[in-house]
C-alpha cells in the first residue's frame, strides 16, 4: 500500500486520546513509507493525523469540499491539496488516490465514508482493504452490527471479510497489507447472489 485514505473526525473530543491516536496513526503511516490521503481539513482528528504523518516526513493530500476550502478548516500544509465540487466528488477522489481504507474514531461523515469504501468495496468498484481501528473500544458496537448483518444474511459470505477490525494499529496494517480481495457482487452469477 503506498497510499491510504484515513476516515476520522474533525472534531476534538475533550478525551485527549483521540487526537494522541490520530497524530500516532499519521506518524506511523508515514514511518512505514505510506501517504495519507485525508479530508484536508486542519481540525480535530483529521488536522492531527496530517500534522503526524507531515511531522514525520510523510507525504499528505488533502481533499477538500469547496464549501469548506474557502474558510479557515482547510490544511495548507498539505504535500498536495485538492478542491473539489462537493462529497461525492471527494470520496471518489478518495477511492482514486488510495491503495486502501483506514477508519479510526469518528462522527457521521466518518460513518458516511466507512460504509461506501464497504458497500464499493463488495460492488467492485475498488477491490483495495478496509480497516477499521477500534481503538478504545470505539467502534465495539459497530462491529457486532456488521456481525449481525452478516449472521441475518445481509452480508454474503463472500463479502464478510472486507471490514477488517484490530484493536491495535500494527496489527491493522499487516492485516490489510494481507488482503486478499473478494469476488465483488459485479463478477458474481444470479445463483450466487
Amino acid at each position: 500500500m503506498k497510499r491510504i485514505a484515513v476516515y476520522c473526525g474533525s472534531a476534538s473530543p475533550e478525551d485527549p486520546r483521540y487526537l494522541a491516536l490520530a497524530r500516532d496513526v499519521g506518524a506511523t503511516l508515514a514511518a512505514r513509507g505510506i501517504g495519507v490521503v485525508y479530508g484536508g481539513g486542519r481540525l480535530g482528528l483529521m488536522g492531527a493525523v496530517a500534522s503526524g504523518a507531515l511531522d514525520a516526513g510523510g507525504e499528505v493530500i488533502g481533499v477538500i469540499p469547496e464549501a469548506l476550502a474557502g474558510s479557515e478548516v482547510a490544511n495548507r500544509d498539505c504535500t498536495e491539496l485538492f478542491t473539489v465540487s462537493g462529497m461525492h466528488e471527494r470520496k471518489q477522489r478518495f477511492t482514486d488516490l488510495s491503495d486502501g481504507f483506514l477508519t479510526i474514531p469518528g462522527g457521521v461523515g466518518t460513518m458516511d465514508e466507512l460504509w461506501e469504501a464497504m458497500s464499493w468495496a463488495q460492488l467492485g468498484y475498488h477491490s483495495d482493504p478496509v480497516g477499521l481501528l477500534n481503538a478504545f473500544g470505539f467502534y465495539d458496537d459497530l462491529i457486532a452490527f456488521n456481525r449481525r448483518m452478516a449472521e441475518v444474511g445481509f452480508v454474503r459470505p463472500a463479502h464478510q471479510g472486507i471490514l477488517i477490525a484490530r484493536d491495535e494499529l500494527g496489527e491493522l496494517l499487516d492485516a490489510m497489507a494481507a488482503y486478499q480481495p473478494h469476488t465483488p457482487i459485479f463478477r458474481m452469477k444470479a445463483s450466487d447472489l
